[in-house]
């Protein structure tokens, strides 16, 4: 009896070691005042698996999940800059749980061609990620040209403008730039970023699908780069 005992001990010991593999935790520096720290497998260090945490400023966690074999798997959490949280999304099935109310203080700005009536009942689109996390990975794509980057930081400020299709999906990118009484506008090549970033729930007017443009006012960074407020 005791052998037996012995034996599925180490036979349950042997099937959970060899499906677990050994990982290690890396860093990288997402965007000036965001760090990642993502679990990745010892034998292929480019593949996610396990805890994933992005973190603000060192000690405020504003994303946290799981990879499993570089997807995200189960319910990830997103929360601001002040650590309050902003939304939950099943990733395993694609599936927003929680999405805070967005005030007046937000910087994000929503528009729709129509005309809208107080009788028209909206939704806005909405970013697996938040308003914060959700919308990190497009601002490393713009650096201001030469040309621009002697402007006073004071006095100016940058705009993202994302159009998203009725189908939910990125259709056009821009970055405006103003300073004082100038005014530029970037178009960003939107087929280098990923499909997965490409992807929101799509505004809708009455329960129909609708094209919207969300505009974030950003601030221009000391590395010629823009930042979310």
């Amino acid at each position: 009896m005791k052998n037996t005992i012995l034996t599925l001990i180490v036979f349950f010991y042997l099937l959970n070691t060899g499906f677990a593999q050994e990982t290690m935790i890396r860093s990288h520096r997402l965007t000036d005042q965001v760090t990642e720290k993502i679990s990745v497998l010892k034998s292929d260090k480019s593949t996610r698996q396990g805890l994933y945490q992005a973190v603000y400023l060192k000690n405020i966690a504003i994303a946290s999940g799981q990879f499993d074999k570089d997807k995200k798997i189960g319910v990830w959490h997103f929360y601001d800059t002040k650590g309050h949280l902003l939304q939950n999304f099943d990733y395993t099935q694609k599936t927003l749980l929680y999405e805070a109310v967005e005030d007046t203080t937000s910087n994000l700005r929503y528009f729709v061609d129509k005309l809208l009536t107080d009788t028209d009942r909206t939704t806005k689109p909405v970013k697996a990620g938040g308003r914060y996390f959700g919308y990190l990975s497009y601002l490393k794509l713009f650096k201001l040209p030469p040309y621009l980057q002697n402007i006073n930081r004071l006095v100016s400020v940058a705009v993202m403008e994302l159009l998203i299709s009725p189908g939910g999906r990125l259709a056009d990118f821009k970055v405006h730039i103003y300073s004082g009484n100038y005014e530029k506008s970037f178009n960003i090549n939107i087929d280098t970023i990923n499909e997965e970033d490409k992807l929101f729930i799509p505004a809708t007017v009455n329960g129909d699908p609708i094209g919207c443009r969300i505009m974030i006012k950003c601030l221009i960074n000391n590395d010629d780069g823009i930042d979310m407020f």
